[in-house]
């Protein structure tokens, strides 16, 4: 019996043995066949050396010298201002852009407008309240609408008031104003 279990492993041994000669063939006959294309580099031609001439101008990445700048209107103390000590609310860090008035509720004979912004958040405003990113103050929610007044700034200093509703039916970004 160990004879025989002897045999069959020796067997099986012997048949294990490398046998590689038909690919070591393939191999010569690709490397022998395939042909060498190696294109030879391109020549280079040397430019000529630039010479700058401008040593002597002012560089253009300084301010002029001795050249009156232009004023700017500054902003008189009659025009109107947004209201910036009011604690900042969560709706003031979007943009009207990113809202959608999606419902109200009435509570307490209180009105409230739900808001979803287009991170899917809900918040609640009511009148009074701040949203957007400049400076809009809820003025009125009815009839499916908010109207709020925002404060643009104009360029001199002052800021103009602008009234704008945002509507159940829109969608997140249709502000009509």
């Amino acid at each position: 019996m160990r004879a025989l279990i002897a045999i069959t492993m020796l067997f099986l041994l012997a048949a294990c043995t490398e046998q590689k000669q038909d690919l070591n063939a393939y191999i010569a006959d690709v490397k022998s066949n395939t042909p060498v294309n190696i294109e030879p580099y391109p020549e280079f031609t040397t430019s000529p050396a630039f010479a700058y001439s401008a040593n002597e101008l002012r560089s253009p990445f300084q301010r002029l010298k001795n050249v009156p700048q232009a004023e700017t209107a500054t902003a008189t103390s009659s025009c109107p201002q947004p209201n910036t000590a009011h604690v900042k609310q969560p709706l003031e860090h979007y943009g009207i852009d990113a809202m959608a008035f999606i419902g109200t509720i009435n509570k307490s004979n209180k009105v409230w407008a739900l808001i979803q912004t287009n991170e899917g958040r809900l918040y609640r405003v009511t009148k009074g309240d701040y949203l957007g990113l400049f400076y809009g103050k809820v003025s009125a929610i009815k009839d499916g609408k908010i109207t709020y007044t925002e404060m643009l700034p104009d360029g001199t200093g002052c800021w103009q008031q602008k009234q704008a509703t945002l509507s159940m039916k829109d969608n997140a970004g249709e502000n009509n104003g």
